[in-house]
């Protein structure tokens, strides 16, 4: 795979922990798994050594992929202007139709979380509203029709 990933550093520090676990506890526990299964006796009819074998295969191709992932992380700068949305900007919006205030932290694909209000660049949203300043309205076209809000606040 080729390309930079943005990520803020705590999402950074998150997929470095996952890392950590899939290469310790995990691969411990799948090991010893695999270890039993095969006590068991004809590993040729062993479903169960089978299942366990799968679920290392799984673990190590986790590994791999977060090992390149995180081999091309750019940690977002905190010193990015603040006069326009861009990525790991935090952005306070009113809502124009129902006057409801919403803050969305824009964030890379890998980071997304909406529960958190924790939103990709990529997404409808975020990609409507990069590149917009303090005191715009935006309108953004959603599946559901067009969102419209005032930019009321840009931080980092």
């Amino acid at each position: 795979m080729s390309g930079d990933i943005y990520l803020t550093q705590e999402g950074y520090e998150r997929f470095v922990s996952e890392l950590e676990y899939l290469k310790t506890t995990k691969r411990r526990q799948l090991s010893k798994a695999v270890g039993e299964a095969r006590a068991h006796g004809d590993i040729s009819e062993n479903a169960e050594y089978d299942a366990a074998k799968d679920a290392q295969g799984h673990n190590e191709l986790e590994i791999k992929q977060l090992e390149d992932k995180l081999a091309r992380v750019r940690i977002l700068d905190k010193n990015i202007p603040c006069d326009q949305v861009l990525i790991g900007a935090k952005v306070k919006l009113i809502d124009q139709d129902t006057d409801e205030e919403i803050e969305y932290l824009l964030v890379s694909e890998l980071e997304a979380d909406f529960e958190q209000n924790k939103i990709s660049v990529t997404s409808p949203v975020g990609a409507g509203l990069l590149g917009h300043k303090e005191n715009e309205i935006v309108q953004i076209k959603v599946p559901a029709g067009i969102l419209k809000y005032k930019v009321i606040r840009i931080s980092r």
